[in-house]
């Protein structure tokens, strides 16, 4: 199909509402992203830059960020509609939300927020987490929202009495763009455990919680706090004239459009990636780094380095949740821009990222004995409650660009490798795993050195770099077939059967160079440690 029948097709299908509108909320940027109702085309585009705040020591984004953001986004989007296509944006087939996970989103009977939004990021819940997780027998990390619940009851926090409501950023905006209090299963899943013969929360341990805070908390129910659950193609409301306010201030969009499920970005980026069915797993880079693997069956252990998670359909996930990603390698490649540009060459920053890992290219295997720790917040999997950046070597390292720009990027995958080890010592099998992020638009680095780190093919496709918010409109579009076919057939068989899908075999000198690295790595785990005592912000 040339661009001009394409424009057509994509102009015609916009007219008629043949579409789907998916609004993800990522941790450095808002996106939002037209497709085809069938979800093979990307008919337009919008995004937003936005970063957390680290205010009295917790991590958070203020509400009028979030619309700000989604009302920016939305109108870029709306402009790129009018400059492909000479339309005016009036309405869409179905629309979807999706945001970072967990975290915790406290409201009062008046729907006013109680607390600033406590993000995923934050690492103060250790005491409720450890608690929670002996009582309920499953690991229950630092990020969930129960975790935060629980460490507001034994701080004896004030905002408890009036606690109405909570949940994640995703369940927030949706309920006020339809005036529903719903979640995706998924989503759901890293708010309190799923039981997966009910598909919602598991009503044994809701009771052990409530037992367990009924001396602290009178009165609190924990199930009268959290939002319905439902499963990817379940109806979840419609677009209401308060919601178009908040999307499109213009009015020109229309209310009653139905939405699916808002689901998390761990969810959409299954979805995004094809990976929803058993022995498939999928890896997303961003400000964090995590890995979803579809298990076959229950884990026999608990492990403080895995949760369990549900895909959007509903099945058991094993989730590797690292709180650092890629943020610390753009960081590095954003001062060579300016060097860059501090020598008169600049370039931009897309062109500095591709020199910079196509470089990599060229470095040692193990990285020349260099060492780079990538975080900038707490790392529970790594034991660490902060983060500080480090960069280490020996005196006898081989200090080039190469192997620096492999260490960056072996700093990437290291904390989630260790998790990872963890589920391959339970036995489990993948036959392939999927990535989406930035970072893997340079074709075929970034995606090399995961295959090394995992020991396993990674594939990339062409949406890649359009990620959960592409994922939600997926689902979004889901929503019209769902009665016909199930979650992973309708991926298989509409969305992504003439996809374009690059897969990269490990190679056995980038598994046994990384395997030196993160041998290196957690023997160094010391010194992050030291560093986090000894270079403190309060000194």
């Amino acid at each position: 199909m040339n661009s001009s029948t394409a424009g057509s097709a994509g102009r015609e299908a916009i007219l008629a509402g043949r579409t789907s509108l998916g609004i993800e909320l990522g941790s450095t940027r808002i996106k939002a992203c037209l497709i085809s109702d069938d979800g093979a085309a990307v008919l337009a585009v919008g995004s937003h830059a936005w970063e957390n705040r680290f205010v009295d020591r917790v991590w958070t984004y203020s509400l009028d960020d979030v619309w700000a953001g989604i009302r920016s986004a939305y109108g870029e989007l709306i402009a790129d509609v009018e400059r492909r296509y000479d339309v005016r944006l009036e309405t869409v087939g179905a629309i979807g939300v999706s945001a970072m996970m967990h975290g915790y989103l406290a409201f009062d009977a008046d729907d006013e927020l109680l607390v600033p939004f406590r993000t995923w990021r934050n690492t103060t819940t250790g005491p409720a987490a450890t608690e929670l997780t002996e009582l309920l027998g499953t690991n229950i990390p630092l990020r969930w929202s129960v975790a935060h619940l629980h460490q507001a009851v034994l701080d004896d926090e004030p905002h408890l009495r009036h606690v109405r409501h909570v949940t994640t950023l995703a369940g927030y905006v949706h309920e006020k763009l339809t005036g529903r209090k719903a979640l995706g299963i998924g989503d759901a899943s890293g708010m309190f455990p799923i039981d997966p013969a009910t598909k919602d929360y598991d009503a044994e341990l809701l009771s052990r919680f409530d037992a367990l805070v009924a001396g602290s908390a009178p009165g609190l129910q924990l199930r009268d706090l959290l939002p319905d659950v439902l499963p990817a193609g379940a109806p979840a409301g419609a677009l209401t004239t308060e919601g178009v306010a908040l999307l499109d201030p213009s009015g020109a969009l229309r209310p009653g459009i139905p939405f699916c499920p808002p689901e998390g970005d761990a969810g959409t980026g299954m979805v995004a990636t094809n990976a929803v069915a058993p022995r498939t797993g999928n890896v997303s880079a961003g400000t964090s780094i995590f890995a979803m693997v579809v298990l076959e069956r229950p884990l026999e252990r608990v492990h403080h380095e895995l949760d369990l998670v549900t895909t959007p359909a509903g099945d058991l996930v094993a989730m590797v949740h690292c709180n650092n990603g890629a943020s610390e390698l753009a960081a590095w490649a954003a001062m060579f821009g300016r060097f860059a540009e501090a020598a008169g060459t600049p370039i931009d920053s897309d062109a500095v990222f591709d020199v910079l890992l196509r470089e990599a290219l060229e470095g040692e295997a193990d990285a020349g004995g260099l060492l780079a720790y990538n975080h900038l917040a707490g790392e529970p999997i790594a034991g660490l409650e902060e983060g500080r950046p480090l960069f280490v070597r020996t005196p006898d390292s081989s200090l080039t660009l190469a192997n620096f720009m492999r260490a960056q990027l072996y700093g990437v995958f290291a904390t989630l490798s260790l998790g990872m080890r963890v589920l391959e010592a339970e036995g489990v099998e993948i036959d392939r795993m999927f990535a989406h992020g930035g970072m893997f638009r340079t074709a075929g680095v970034a995606q090399r050195f995961l295959a090394g780190a995992l020991d396993a093919p990674v594939a990339v496709g062409s949406t890649a770099s359009e990620g959960g918010a592409w994922g939600i409109a997926v689902l979004a579009s889901y929503l019209s077939h769902a009665a016909d076919t199930d979650l992973s057939a309708y991926l298989n068989d509409h969305v992504f059967a003439d996809a374009e899908i690059d897969v990269v075999e490990p190679r056995v000198d980038d598994v046994a160079g990384f395997s030196a690295y993160l041998d290196r790595y957690r023997d160094g785990l010391a010194v992050e440690a030291a560093a986090v005592a000894q270079l403190s912000p309060d000194r």
